[in-house]
């Protein structure tokens, strides 16, 4: 099954680099990764995220209120 991953945030330049460095990892790992952006503020209240940027794995709230970086990132990714 392939993985879904997703940046939750405003758009705001934290978002902006949280986005561009899983992206970033997805490649490098050469993960089929499905990578979602979700600004509609609304969604991500109702998941129960209070401070962006965040990153969902799967369905699950990995990363709340700051920018990864690429190695916390990866580790989440190869577990």
């Amino acid at each position: 099954m392939r993985m879904r991953i997703e940046i939750l945030g405003t758009g705001c330049p934290k978002c902006k680099a949280t986005e561009k460095i899983v992206k970033q990892v997805v490649e490098e790992l050469g993960n089929n990764a499905e990578v979602v952006k979700v600004e509609d503020l609304q969604e991500i209240v109702n998941r129960g995220v209070m401070m962006t940027p965040a990153v969902v794995i799967d369905g699950e709230v990995k990363i709340v209120g700051h920018v990864p970086s690429a190695d916390e990132v990866k580790k989440l990714l190869q577990k």
